[in-house]
């Protein structure tokens, strides 16, 4: 680190200078309603790994052309995706080595190791942020009466939701006893917009953003909150990125950019805000106040049950010149948050070797809303070992807690092709035998198939070869072709004109 296959992309506007010179940008010249319709081209558009999007002519639901063009489907494919981190796709193995490294760092040994690590040591300078006097986000400010949600093109994806919702937004907290930068939170969490000022902002409780409003709130206080709309590709990539809690997002995302994080002070909250966004939305998190949110639609494919959240009073609107506004739909996959975790599979895939160095591979099928199914292939040593693997993964990774269906497999099977992990439970797996059962475990609340909120089931298949005391038979022997075979066919082949 760092590793980086591009210069640093100091914005949204210079990452789609970017994807435009790749030919994976387009421009939509034609006026699209944000209500609906916008949503079905993104979708339509991803399902075929279509370029990012900017509607130029966004028009409202009571007609108006909207002065703002929305960018959609920025990281909806694998490419871009690797393209935001700064990569090219083939190398997001070394970046996930980074990011176990930086979970698990190792002592240096001796001047020659140090100096080793001189790249890592000189990137890590890229984290501390500087400030900013006159940011470019804040070219124009509305306070008061001048604030309105309803200026933005906000979508309302599906038929049925309850209405606009700002899909895209990097929302930056801190705790109240410390205005230090390094403790700064960023998440992303969606919102509903209730009126020209007012919107719902719906953390979970695990969430950071969450944490620091219980704290805020403990003190009989409202949390101050900035949203950034349209930040650097790096910085809304760290907001999502599954980093260590000790990890601020914004100094990892100077990690990610190679360059230092630009920040400048909000006009009216007590923040720091990224200087280079589209557009900063400032105010208050109500510490009592809570509105019904939803129903929207979910990565499940299905809309999610109506909830109480926190509500956020907007004190100020600040945009740079003639601004862009991000978004994204969310859906049953493909939609960008799939995309995303798929992407991201191949970055925590080191970080699972480090507590598991027999494991091959990890899928997360993102058709299994990303992480509700896991394959394994493990390099099997000993009986039971498949078993072992299944409760380490739900026992110490946070990431599997929600993980509800595990199925392991031999370092002979892909766990990427459906084919081969079909074949592997057909003649690997018998149900009396390899199938493993947990009940009542902690669950996605979103999981409607649980019999309870949060509470439910897992399920372990060992579709692995059987080895001593797992069977009393003689296990089959798998048709395969010899190297000699396969190389005499090779050399054949170009002359027989199939």
């Amino acid at each position: 680190m760092p590793i980086r296959d591009f210069p640093p992309f100091r914005d949204l506007r210079d990452f789609l200078r970017h994807l435009d010179a790749a030919g994976d940008l387009a421009r939509v010249a034609e006026p699209v309603d944000i209500v609906h319709d916008m949503a079905e081209i993104h979708r339509r558009v991803i399902g075929r790994d279509g370029p990012a999007l900017v509607f130029e002519r966004p028009r409202a639901a009571d007609g108006r052309l909207l002065p703002v063009p929305a960018v959609i489907n920025l990281f909806g494919t694998r490419t871009r995706v690797a393209a935001g981190l700064g990569i090219r796709p083939e190398r997001l193995a070394e970046l996930g080595e980074v990011l176990a490294s930086l979970r698990e760092p190792q002592p240096v040994e001796g001047l020659r190791d140090a100096l080793s690590r001189w790249p890592i040591l000189k990137a890590a300078l890229n984290t501390r942020s500087e400030t900013v006097d006159r940011p470019p986000c804040q070219a124009e400010v509305r306070t008061g009466t001048d604030v309105d949600l309803g200026a933005l093109p906000v979508q309302t994806c599906w038929p049925g939701e309850a209405g606009p919702l700002i899909t895209w937004p990097v929302v930056v907290t801190r705790p109240p006893d410390s205005e230090a930068v390094a403790g700064y939170n960023l998440g992303i969490y969606r919102m509903q917009v209730l009126g020209r000022d007012r919107a719902i902002m719906r953390w979970l409780h695990h969430r950071g953003g969450a944490k620091h409003h219980a704290q805020w709130a403990a003190r009989g206080q409202d949390t101050p909150v900035a949203v950034a709309i349209g930040t650097d590709p790096a910085t809304m990539l760290a907001a999502v990125l599954p980093l260590p809690e000790t990890l601020s997002e914004v100094r990892f995302s100077g990690l990610l950019r190679g360059a230092r994080p630009r920040l400048a002070p909000a006009r009216t909250v007590p923040l720091m805000v990224p200087a280079d966004a589209e557009i900063v939305l400032e105010g208050f998190v109500s510490a009592t106040e809570t509105a019904p949110e939803g129903p929207f639609g979910d990565h499940t494919g299905y809309y999610n049950s109506v909830e109480p959240f926190p509500v956020m009073r907007v004190t100020a609107i600040t945009t740079r010149r003639d601004p862009l506004y991000l978004s994204t739909f969310t859906g049953r996959a493909p939609d960008e948050p799939a995309v995303l975790g798929a992407t991201f599979n191949e970055l925590f895939l080191p970080i699972v070797r480090r507590a598991f160095p027999e494991i091959v591979d990890v899928w997360l099928p993102p058709h299994a809303c990303s992480y509700r199914m896991a394959i394994i292939s493990i390099r099997k040593r000993y009986p039971g070992h498949a078993q072992r693997i299944m409760m380490g993964l739900w026992g110490m990774l946070p990431q599997f807690s929600y993980t509800k269906l595990i199925v392991v497999v031999d370092d002979d099977v892909d766990p990427k092709s459906w084919d081969d992990v079909a074949w592997a439970i057909a003649t690997r797996a018998d149900p009396s035998r390899d199938l493993t059962v947990i009940g009542r475990t902690p669950i996605d609340y979103l999981d409607f198939a649980s019999p309870e909120s949060g509470l439910g089931g897992k399920l372990g298949i060992d579709a692995t070869n059987k080895i001593g005391s797992e069977t009393h038979r003689e296990w089959g022997k798998v048709l395969k072709a010899t190297p000699e075979l396969i190389a005499r066919v090779d050399a054949l082949w170009p002359k027989l004109g199939l």
